[in-house]
């Protein structure tokens, strides 16, 4: 009965929640077609090309992939990183600096509402990723996981999920982050996913992001 019950979940899983990713991702992007050519004309007006940030990710199994975001950063943003590392404000190998300098005035603006975020609705599409599960892993931040913090990459990781919705500019320590993940992934269900994604909506009109 527990073997049936696993079998039955993970069809949920990687079924309905594909299915329900799929519809979702179809339906924003017609919806949000125009907010995309106005946000990607601003970033380009203000923060020249490209407009998409390239994001070098491992999801899940460490699957490697590129997802992209709207350049919230000036250009040459990532060779400055290792200048800012002092100044990290996450314990782990996540870098999260409040006032990092080398956000752009738009780009705060994107971040403030998440709206850097929007092209991950492709990678959903295409399924590297879903609206709802653990954030993927950075490309450099990969190789410092310890090895408990790998189970986070089980699943296929998602644009928002419990560390979002839960006070993420509260949390400090990686580890309590991978520790939400983990509790998302051992009680995971569609209402979980519902409730995640109407607090993420809630969240997102606060204008909460960074």
């Amino acid at each position: 009965m527990i073997e049936k019950n696993k079998i039955t979940n993970r069809f949920l899983y990687y079924g309905v929640k594909r299915f329900l990713d799929i519809a979702f991702s179809i339906a924003l992007l017609i919806c949000l077609g125009p907010m995309f050519i106005l946000i990607a004309f601003l970033v380009g007006l203000f923060n020249g090309l490209p407009i998409f940030y390239a994001w070098n990710v491992h999801g899940i199994q460490g699957k490697k992939f590129i997802g992209y975001k709207f350049r919230t950063m000036h250009r040459f943003a990532d060779l400055e990183k290792e200048k800012l590392e002092a100044s990290n404000e996450m314990n782990g190998p996540v870098f999260k600096m409040e006032n990092d300098p080398r956000i752009t005035n738009i780009g705060h603006v994107l971040r403030k509402f998440s709206l850097d975020e929007l092209p991950q609705i492709f990678s959903v599409l295409k399924g590297d990723m879903s609206f709802i599960g653990p954030r993927p892993a950075g490309f450099n931040e990969f190789p410092n996981y310890k090895d408990w913090h790998l189970r986070k990459l089980s699943v296929v990781p998602g644009i928002s999920c419990l560390w979002q919705v839960s006070g993420r500019n509260k949390i400090d320590d990686f580890d309590d982050w991978v520790k939400l993940d983990l509790e998302y992934i051992d009680n995971w269900s569609l209402w979980l996913d519902i409730k995640i994604f109407f607090k993420t909506i809630i969240v997102v009109l606060k204008g909460s992001g960074k």
